[in-house]
């Protein structure tokens, strides 16, 4: 496989998903019912926020392609108990399995463990997905707006809409937030980090801001490590933090929300 790592993983996803469907079709999914309503996902980073706290969104996530495995000694279970008794507002839980190690079954544990809104990550190019996190009991799921084109992005956007998820739709650039703006979404993540070098910039998000309308809720990820790159975001407005890395490499990940937040 060729291209950059976003490119082999929407490569690899197409044959999976592929055959997703052929073992249990969309059709069986929504004939077999859903899981209890949604537990509203942008509602619960709101109401941090409006407490005067940082909103956290911990994820739940063993290994990357840029970093390989990040931790070991992975407990979803665990995590995402130290993660609710540190503090976090919501939980994202990894499900890709060739490139992140993940799995479905550590997002229905996790979600059966605590009473946190719970995001699927993965790399959405089917619609089929979506109607499988609902299935899964996902809260919300993760729209990357490089992995989709604006009319595919539309459709999964409303897809999700209509099955009761929020959505996190993520940008990278000013081209992709113009993009997503067009939704009028209510939750823009933007990604420091770039998928063609894996650079990370903090000056991503800030560079974004000025376009983003008022009453966006603007979710930070990756490249926080440390208390003054939460005061730089909050300095500027930006109160939602999506992180992963930094909790899965401490010894417990919830003491470690806890210390990089206050």
């Amino acid at each position: 496989m060729s291209g950059t790592i976003l490119d082999q993983i929407i490569e690899h996803k197409r044959t999976e998903v592929a055959d997703r469907k052929q073992r249990r079709s969309a059709t069986e999914l929504l004939a077999a019912g859903f899981p209890s309503t949604p537990t509203p996902f942008t509602g619960a980073l709101k109401n941090a926020i409006s407490r005067g706290g940082s909103a956290v969104i911990a994820e739940v996530k063993k290994a990357s392609p840029s970093r390989g495995v990040i931790r070991a000694d992975f407990d979803p279970v665990e995590i995402a108990r130290s993660y609710f008794a540190g503090g976090a507002s919501a939980l994202s839980v990894l499900t890709d399995e060739r490139f992140f190690q993940g799995q479905d079954d550590y997002l229905q544990a996790v979600k059966a463990t605590v009473p946190l809104p719970v995001l699927r990550k993965d790399f959405m190019i089917d619609e089929y997905q979506i109607i499988e996190s609902r299935a899964l009991g996902a809260d919300c799921v993760l729209l990357i707006v490089a992995a989709l084109d604006a009319g595919t992005l539309g459709d999964f956007y409303r897809c999700a809409r209509q099955l009761d998820l929020d959505v996190l739709i993520e940008v990278h650039d000013r081209d992709e937030l113009e993009i997503a703006l067009t939704l009028n979404a209510p939750m823009i993540g933007i990604n420091n980090r770039n998928l063609k070098t894996f650079e990370t910039r903090l000056e991503t998000t800030w560079d974004l801001l000025d376009a983003v309308p008022a009453g966006t809720l603007v979710v930070t990820e990756s490249g926080i490590h440390t208390p003054d790159n939460v005061t730089a975001m909050r300095e500027r407005g930006v109160h939602a933090f999506l992180v992963g890395e930094a909790f899965m490499r401490a010894g417990d990940p919830g003491t470690a929300l806890r210390n990089l937040f206050g």
